[in-house]
């Protein structure tokens, strides 16, 4: 895999650091390179938040972003603020609520992201993890064990079962989409 520049993005509170510290623990498992860092406003929740991960079967040799191969957005605002980070032909990969895309020279796709987390999970919060399985699915980044094991690694003892239940709807939802 050559390098793959990976952004995660919304508004904190939606747990989008988490899910970039799972996605780059997932890597590690793996065997892969892997480095991630983390920024949110001084709001903390509500505020733009973003995650950004970089995953390669080499050495990284320069550990901060030049444009990502992949955004993953669930907020309008931060959809906004970093849709210029996305490489030509790169991917972006927003909740289906995020409907002004100014860009014609990358690949969308929409997912009701929010919505799978809250209507079929049954709890908003776990949209993260909804979220990142999906984009793992569509990018193969990296194992679903991997992915599986990092997700029990990180999340609360308590909250195994609904992480679980998030788990398997973001990777069938992602699976109706590539079907």
């Amino acid at each position: 895999m050559r390098e793959q520049e990976i952004r995660l993005s919304g508004t904190g509170g939606q747990g989008l650091i988490l899910g970039g510290i799972i996605l780059a623990e997932a890597a590690m498992l793996d065997g892969k390179e892997v480095t991630q860092s983390q920024s949110y406003g001084p709001e903390a929740r509500g505020g733009a938040s973003k995650a950004e991960v970089i995953i390669s079967d080499e050495e990284i040799d320069f550990p901060k972003f030049h444009k990502c191969d992949c955004l993953l957005s669930l907020s309008q605002t931060a959809c906004d603020k970093y849709l210029h980070s996305i490489k030509t032909n790169g991917i972006l990969i927003v909740d289906d609520t995020i409907k002004e895309i100014d860009r014609t020279d990358i690949h969308i796709i929409r997912l009701p992201l929010l919505g799978t987390a809250k209507e079929q999970v049954g709890k908003s919060i776990v949209a993260n993890i909804v979220s990142i399985t999906a984009m793992n699915v569509i990018c193969h980044y990296v194992s679903d064990s991997a992915l599986k094991q990092a997700i029990q690694n990180r999340v609360p003892k308590e909250a195994l079962a609904l992480n679980e239940a998030a788990f398997n709807a973001g990777k069938e939802l992602a699976m109706k989409f590539a079907g």
